[in-house]
Order: C-alpha cells, then sequence, then structure tokens
C-alpha cells in the first residue's frame, strides 16, 4: 500500500507541474516572436528631426520648351509703308493729309512711337482690325533649368520650386495677308527668364515601378532687363502637366514630365489708353531626378558591409554598399543579383572566372 500511494503521488504532483508550466508558457507565447529579442536593444531612432526631413523630395530636371507668341492687335489699325518695316495705330484715329500723328513701329518688349509717318495711299497697304482679325505671330525656342521641393502625403504632393530658362525668340509674322505686311525681329536675341511657382499634384495610377501623376505649378515669371518695365504689366503663369515616374529605390526616381504653360503680358502705349496683350503660352518636355533624403544614417563602420538595414547597439542604420538608386531588399539588399559570370561580355566566355 505505500508503495502504491507513493506512486500515486508522484504522478499527481507530476501532473501538477506539467501543468503549470504549461499555462506559465502559453501566456508568455504571444510575447515572444524570436530569440534575437533577447539579444538586441531596443532601437531608438525611429523619430526626430531626420525623420522630419526624410519627407522632403528634392527634383532637378533640364528641359526644351517651345513658345508660341500671339499678340492681339483688335484696338489697332496696321499701316505697311513700301520701304520700311508695319507700323500700327489707333483703328479710330482719321487719317488726314496723307499723314498718321500718333503711331508705334515697335511694340514687343518696349514701345517706339513715331509722332509723324506718311502714308501713300498708291504704293503703301492699310489694313483695319475691324475689317480683318489680324495678329503677329512667333515662335521662341527655350532651355529650362528646374529645381523644386515638395512633400507627399499619402498620394498628394505639395510645394514649390524654381525655373531658369535660357530664351529665344523667332521673327513676327502676321497670319494673314502675308504678302502685302512685313514682318519684324525682336531687339535682342536671346534673354533669361525666371519663374518661381508654388507646386500642388497628385498620383493617379501606378503600374509595379512606374508611377504617374498630374501636377500643376502657379506662379510668377520675371521678364529680365530687357523688357522695358515701365510699359509691361504681367500676370500669373499657370503650368499644367503629367509626370512620368520610373522609381529605381525608396528614395531615388527618374521621370519625364510634357508640359504647357499659359502666360502673358501687356504693353501700354503711353499717353493713351491702347495696349497690345502678347500671348506666351509654351509647351516643355523635362527630363530629371527625384530624390529623397533616406531616413535612416548610413552605418558608422567603415567596414562594414552589411546590404540590408541593420542595428548597432540601440541604433539602426542603412548600408554603406548598397547603392542610393536600387530597391532595398529585406533579405540581402540585392545589390548583386547576378553573378560576375552572366554578365556583359562574360555571357560569351566559357569559364568567366
Amino acid at each position: 500500500m505505500h508503495k502504491r500511494a507513493a506512486i500515486s503521488y508522484f504522478f499527481i504532483t507530476g501532473f501538477f507541474i506539467l501543468f503549470a508550466f504549461q499555462s506559465a508558457y502559453a501566456q508568455d507565447e504571444e510575447k515572444v516572436t524570436i530569440p534575437l529579442n533577447h539579444f538586441y536593444a531596443e532601437p531608438t531612432n525611429s523619430g526626430g528631426l531626420r525623420a522630419l526631413i526624410s519627407k522632403l523630395h528634392f527634383s532637378f530636371s533640364p528641359g526644351y520648351g517651345r513658345t508660341f507668341y500671339s499678340q492681339d492687335l483688335s484696338d489697332f489699325a496696321i499701316l505697311q509703308p513700301q520701304n520700311s518695316g508695319p507700323v500700327i495705330f489707333s483703328k479710330d484715329r482719321n487719317i488726314s493729309g496723307g499723314n498718321i500723328s500718333s503711331a508705334y513701329r515697335y511694340w514687343f518688349n518696349d514701345v517706339v512711337a513715331d509722332s509723324s509717318v506718311s502714308f501713300n495711299p498708291a504704293s503703301d497697304f492699310l489694313v483695319n482690325s475691324d475689317t480683318a482679325d489680324i495678329k503677329y505671330k512667333a515662335p521662341g525656342t527655350s532651355i529650362p533649368l528646374t529645381g523644386s521641393i515638395h512633400v507627399e502625403f499619402d498620394r498628394y504632393k505639395i510645394g514649390g520650386g524654381f525655373i531658369f530658362e535660357y530664351h529665344r525668340p523667332g521673327t513676327f509674322a502676321p497670319n494673314m495677308f502675308e504678302d502685302e505686311l512685313s514682318t519684324f525681329d525682336p531687339d535682342f536675341g536671346s534673354t533669361f527668364y525666371k519663374k518661381y511657382f508654388v507646386l500642388l499634384g497628385a498620383k493617379v495610377y501606378r503600374y509595379y515601378e512606374y508611377v504617374l501623376a498630374v501636377d500643376a505649378q502657379i506662379g510668377a515669371f520675371n521678364l529680365t532687363k530687357k523688357f522695358n518695365k515701365d510699359v509691361i504689366q504681367k500676370g500669373i503663369y499657370f503650368n499644367i502637366g503629367a509626370t512620368i515616374e520610373r522609381e529605381m529605390s525608396e528614395y531615388f526616381s527618374l521621370f519625364v514630365r510634357p508640359s504647357f504653360d499659359f502666360k502673358n503680358f501687356t504693353v501700354n502705349m503711353p499717353e493713351t489708353d491702347l495696349s497690345v496683350n502678347t500671348s506666351m503660352n509654351a509647351f516643355y518636355v523635362s527630363f530629371g531626378f527625384i530624390y529623397r533624403i533616406p531616413k535612416l544614417r548610413k552605418c558608422f563602420l567603415k567596414s562594414c558591409t552589411t546590404q540590408i538595414n541593420h542595428q548597432h547597439g540601440n541604433k539602426v542604420y542603412r548600408s554603406r554598399v548598397h547603392p542610393f538608386y536600387k530597391w532595398q531588399n529585406p533579405h540581402h539588399g540585392q545589390n548583386y543579383p547576378n553573378l560576375i559570370k552572366y554578365k556583359r561580355k562574360n555571357k560569351k566566355k566559357f569559364n568567366a572566372y
């Protein structure tokens, strides 16, 4: 009897010990993930100023632009003397004695007035804007350099930027009566425009690493000293475009952006209430890159060759050897996804090593 009681006591005690151990293990099972959590310190650099700066996206892009100048001459009559360039004057002015007392021989970036223009009906050509909708048009070419900075919220972006643009205007020609009316050239060969803008946009479509965004620039433009600002009034300019991005990594993207500009300026004729409105609408294509400052600092150990984001002590760092223009693979960094013997000219060799 004593031996049976001892065996029963042993089994009962063992059952209670096993039950208590299983209950304790079940309570802690959800907290324990992998054993490495017991050996690595909890990272402490998950926020701060760098996390805020990492939200900023910087972009730079050169490009090419084509300007379509168009001048509204609806308030004027146009006279084409036989031996000089075109002359404009008020369509309401009466021509008496073959002379025009107040006319303008130039009206693009400045005003050149002529107080006495003679009119010979036998040889000169005269047309009034009441009988024909005449506009003087000219092409223009540009090379813009654009820099901007913006912040992204979900798929929306807001920011601002600056454009420095080299520009060459072309020859102004009439849209009708080309055989009777002559052309005229601007009094300068080239100039530089400056633009300041606010950027608003949104990403509307994604296909793997490709992203389509629509955005708009709203701002002001500077016509430089080659334009007489005493007689010129400018408005704001508006640009709308579509940005096609190719995401090379989480920090770096390449993009192409076709866009269209809407802008104009008005030349006021001195001592009159007349003015000439010049439209400067333009089409642009820009190619560039977008760079975002990484949230993590580069690893401080120069000898460290880890390709993934990793931890030293209680700080997390990004790799020193992984290029910023490649996607960060969480397992190996994918710095070298192909073996050397499969690259470039080594493909044709029997033994690349």
